[in-house]
């Protein structure tokens, strides 16, 4: 009888997902959920010749140059790889895939949750209604920011921005988009290309960010580009945390050059900005853009058709080394 592969699946992944890995490969699961240090991946690497991991564990270039000959691909549990240094990977001869397609529908609606909720007022609201402090009403009570008919700006129109932009529409919004290549005309569906990030700030009532984290977008968020943005602005992101100067985020807040923001990621994850907590305007999530059981599932589903694909002697369909 042929041996399973050993396979190290470094989160509690969705029933479904778990099941059907536990079927196929000599599963190590970490069933407790807990965090993994560098040296904690290095550790396992000669006990295992895959590895399914999340955006929580980290494989840099000092990782990378540490693991285990053993190990021969990396089936990550996610769309984004900026934890994960492709270069030094593939030096190593790892392969090394992601989860495209499977999250775009659930991450737009949390980006449209976030924008709806920030712009009418929603975190405010939700307190004085759990303290019991709503005693006064008015015409110029809670008033928040209309989504119908205002521009919505999207930088990066991909997968989820495309997603987005499908939801935006049908709030009979505007959608203008910057995105490195322009998009077909058919996939456009009307919205307006700019061919600049900064050309479309200046016309964004509201922004969402929908782009991969690399060393070119770290921190593009700026103070510059908050300036840019029409006064009063709502600005969302559901991609990466570290695409946002969280410090400009706060003087743009604080000036009111940002009316509102909505946040399901953070430069510090797990943990946030303890310096958010006091902004009202702020509506918050802890990075659960693709937690839905069906997309949880699609993502465990993707991550193991990777790995069935490679141990059959094919490329993996979402190879990126």
């Amino acid at each position: 009888m042929t041996q399973k592969p050993v396979l190290w699946i470094t989160r509690k992944l969705s029933d479904a997902t778990l099941e059907r890995a536990s079927r196929d490969y000599d599963v190590i699961i970490n069933h407790k959920d807990g965090l993994h240090t560098a040296d904690d991946i290095i550790a396992m690497s000669p006990k295992v010749d895959a590895i399914l991991p999340c955006h929580s564990e980290i494989f840099d270039e000092a990782v990378s140059a540490k693991l285990d000959s053993r190990v021969k691909i990396i089936a990550n549990h996610s769309v984004g790889v900026d934890h994960c240094d492709l270069v030094a990977l593939a030096a190593r001869g790892i392969v090394v895939t992601n989860t495209p397609d499977v999250l775009s529908d659930a991450t737009a609606d949390i980006a449209m949750l976030l924008m709806l909720g920030a712009a009418r007022r929603c975190v405010e609201g939700d307190r004085l209604m759990r303290t019991g402090s709503w005693d006064f009403w008015s015409p110029s009570f809670m008033v928040g920011k209309q989504v119908s008919g205002a521009r919505l700006g999207i930088i990066g129109m991909g997968r989820v921005g495309q997603v987005m932009a499908r939801r935006a529409r049908g709030f009979g919004m505007d959608v203008h988009y910057y995105n490195r290549k322009r998009l077909p005309e058919d996939f456009e569906q009307g919205a307006t290309y700019h061919e600049t990030v900064e050309d479309l700030l200046i016309v964004s009532d509201f922004l969402s960010l929908h782009c991969p984290s690399t060393p070119e977008t770290t921190g593009m968020m700026n103070s510059d580009r908050f300036a840019m943005l029409p006064d009063g602005a709502v600005f969302v992101n559901t991609a990466r945390g570290a695409l946002v100067d969280e410090n400009a985020l706060l003087a743009a807040l604080d000036s009111g050059k940002v009316s509102a923001a909505g946040l399901d990621c953070f430069v510090t994850e797990p943990g946030g900005n303890s310096a958010f907590s006091k902004y009202e305007n702020l509506f918050m999530l802890p990075h659960v853009g693709s937690a839905t059981r069906a997309t949880r599932d699609a993502m465990g589903f993707r991550a193991l058709d990777n790995l069935d694909a490679y141990y059959k002697g094919n490329t993996p369909r979402d190879a990126l080394t």
